[in-house]
């Protein structure tokens, strides 16, 4: 790693640390007691009109979001959807930031989007930032803020990884299930996940056990040499564990399926997909596992050949307003960083978010660390070892 990148490195890790386990706990605790700031929306968001071409996780925008959006601007949204960091990165990249006008990348990724130059600075005079969880709109200002222009990212939705399981068919040992719980031969043949989290998370599990020393996993990511070492051991214990899984998922639709569709009954996933299940009565719960969930934030940006300027911006004022935000976290299942928008999700968003991070789970959520170009290319050559075994 050159000497610039090292500097790099060290300066995101460091403010990463500052969205921590403390600060989640403590906004995470505050849901329901802080009131948003009034509307902000300017007349010329108001009176627009054309369309906004969105590249977003495929299941952020639900159609009475949609349909809110459009009849309160009059802007038609394009709406492609992405399951994967990966797939946002790599579609920009091909077209050199054109074609897109918003884009969803998450939060430990700005050192991958910092060397590319795909992003132009947001105007924060645009945006209704007050409205927005303070230490979530800090990430932004810290990670993202790429050749001292600014901020290139705001917070759109934040959740965590975690373990997920039919009630009617399966229930964990004890309070806290376990990452280890996806692989147990017990479950062979009724498990998901999706290939790099849930074989970092097996490392997790592994560091419990005896067979990883403890600290390994993060380790990782801030020594190629180390990550190394450690991942060779995760990989080799995931492919001797392969056959118990069914199913490799990319995106929220295929975890949904796996639980309702494809007999899976327990498996590690996003907070989203199940919680938005359990809301519709079915039998399905979510709980950070007894290792630590994976808290994540994912963002909106502005990519640098985006073409409708004024309507991108109507769409981040639009999404930064708590009775669109709050309404849409029935159908998503996933946390807004939007001040005040729980007062408009029904009573069973309070439930669910009790039901998944009960005790001490929320003390000790695990944030993703920055995910540096390195790291991410190393992880893809064991993911790909692992997939192919």
């Amino acid at each position: 790693m050159s000497e610039k990148s090292k500097q790099s490195s060290i300066a995101t890790q460091r403010a990463a640390r500052e969205f921590s386990r403390r600060t989640l706990l403590k906004h995470a605790a505050a849901v329901g007691a802080v009131a948003a700031a009034g509307p902000f929306f300017v007349k010329s968001a108001l009176s627009s009109s054309g369309e906004v071409n969105i590249l977003m996780w495929s299941d952020y925008l639900p159609a009475g979001f949609v349909d809110g959006f459009t009849k309160k601007t009059g802007i038609k949204i394009n709406f492609t959807g992405i399951g994967s960091n990966e797939e946002i990165l790599n579609k920009l990249k091909a077209t050199k930031g054109q074609g897109f006008d918003i884009c969803s990348p998450t939060n430990d990724r700005a050192p991958q989007w910092g060397e590319q130059a795909l992003l132009q600075p947001i105007d924060m005079k645009r945006v209704p930032i007050a409205n927005v969880n303070p230490a979530m709109a800090k990430i932004g200002d810290d990670l993202w803020n790429f050749g001292g222009k600014g901020s290139h990212w705001l917070p759109h939705m934040w959740g965590t990884e975690g373990i997920a399981w039919r009630s009617d068919k399966w229930s964990p040992k004890g309070e806290f299930p376990s990452y280890g719980d996806v692989w147990a031969d017990e479950n062979a043949g009724k498990t998901m996940g999706r290939p790099h989290s849930m074989m970092l998370c097996a490392g997790l599990y592994m560091e419990t056990v005896g067979a990883l020393a403890p600290g390994s996993m993060w380790k990782g990511y801030q020594n190629q040499d180390d990550m190394r070492k450690a991942w060779e051991t995760v990989t080799a214990w995931c492919i001797a564990r392969k056959k118990n899984i069914k199913v490799l998922w990319n995106d929220g639709d295929t975890q949904k399926n796996g639980l309702m569709n494809d007999g899976v009954i327990v498996g590690q996933t996003w907070d989203g997909p199940p919680l938005a299940l359990k809301t519709a009565g079915e039998p399905v719960m979510f709980r950070a596992p007894k290792e630590g969930a994976m808290a994540w934030v994912d963002g909106m940006a502005i990519p640098v050949g985006a073409t409708n300027i004024d309507q991108a911006y109507a769409f981040i004022e639009y999404a930064y307003q708590a009775e669109p935000a709050g309404k849409a976290i029935d159908t998503h299942g996933y946390n807004t960083p939007v001040l005040g928008a729980e007062k408009f999700a029904s009573p069973q968003y309070s439930k669910n978010f009790a039901d998944a991070y009960p005790g001490d789970a929320l003390a000790k959520l695990n944030p993703w660390p920055p995910t540096q170009p390195w790291y991410a290319d190393v992880r893809t050559e064991y993911v790909n070892k692992f997939q192919s075994a």
